[in-house]
């Protein structure tokens, strides 16, 4: 399932993130704490080249703690970077990523040198919403749908402490088709770029794998919950779409709003607390499909230098 999705907007949103990043002291990376690998930003890692980093896990009351913890301590190990969780409703957010902020750049603070901090992250991730939260009215138009702020914003956390918003930002090309549904199954990808049928089913085979008793429990599904684990995920899409209704005249099950239901359900938290990827698996796939792609090129650049052996010879200069 090859999921791409990089509007054009985008590009602009590169650009004057690369010349903001020359002025910040701090970047905070907002992560989705279902799947705190697959939502972190390569692009990002490359342009902020050893700065001082604070990887928030949002939306962390939709995620399964143990795994958070799994992958706090995943982020926390990496130089220069802190690791903390959070969620758009907790209380004092504001005072929790300043303190953090300033232990990343203790040289900076005061009016003299006020701390400078960059937030970014994938589209539809919380930003504006914590945004919102953090000072306590509406800066940032919020939405459950990516792609909504669309320029920078700068505001002021603390006295000495300017916090910059950029727009939601993915990268050009999702080398990993186990991070791409992901993404898509969250919500950080715009709808015409994916399949929801192709998204749900593997959603669905994730949860089969993990956690297949919330799946009966939601859906009310007959048997046990090892038979649910055990059935193909297209025929449990057919049962949770007869479940919730979703007919086409003469009875049949609509794949489409079977699907739907499926991924709102897993988007609003109705299947508990669910985090889809580990720290451990995460780097085994994303090991294989960069391995994937160095091949992939190879033999792209072998078929052209054997064009270019095989091309008839220039008539220029006869």
């Amino acid at each position: 399932m090859g999921i791409q999705w990089f509007p054009g907007h985008m590009r602009a949103t590169l650009r004057a993130l690369s010349e903001r990043l020359k002025t910040i002291d701090v970047v905070i990376e907002l992560l989705d704490a279902r799947l705190p690998g697959s939502s972190a930003n390569p692009l990002l890692a490359e342009l902020i080249a050893g700065k001082p980093t604070l990887k928030v896990l949002n939306k962390e009351d939709l995620a399964d703690p143990a795994r958070t913890a799994q992958w706090l301590q995943y982020y926390a190990a990496r130089q220069a970077t802190r690791a903390i969780a959070l969620h758009a409703q907790m209380a004092g957010p504001a005072r929790v990523l300043v303190a953090e902020c300033r232990r990343l750049a203790p040289h900076r603070g005061g009016m003299a040198k006020p701390l400078r901090v960059l937030i970014a992250g994938i589209p539809n991730v919380g930003k504006s919403t914590l945004m919102n939260t953090l000072l306590g009215r509406r800066v940032a138009q919020a939405a459950d749908e990516p792609g909504v702020t669309r320029r920078e914003q700068r505001v002021a956390l603390a006295d000495d402490v300017y916090l910059f918003d950029t727009p939601g930002l993915l990268w050009p090309k999702i080398v990993a088709p186990d991070s791409g549904w992901r993404l898509a199954a969250s919500g950080a990808i715009g709808r015409n770029a994916y399949d929801e049928e192709d998204v749900a089913l593997a959603l669905l085979r994730q949860l089969q794998a993990d956690h297949p008793d919330r799946l009966q429990a939601r859906y009310r599904l007959p048997g046990t919950a090892a038979e649910v684990a055990a059935q193909p995920a297209h025929e449990l899409l057919q049962a949770i779409g007869r479940r919730r209704g979703a007919l086409l005249p003469g009875g049949q099950v609509d794949p489409h709003k079977a699907a739907e239901a499926v991924l709102g359900d897993f988007r609003s938290g109705a299947l508990g607390r669910v985090t889809l990827e580990t720290p451990q698996a995460f780097e085994a796939w994303m090991a294989a499909a960069h391995a994937a792609e160095a091949q992939r090129q190879a033999e792209r650049a072998a078929a052209r230098a054997s064009r270019r052996r095989d091309a008839p010879p220039s008539d220029a200069g006869v």
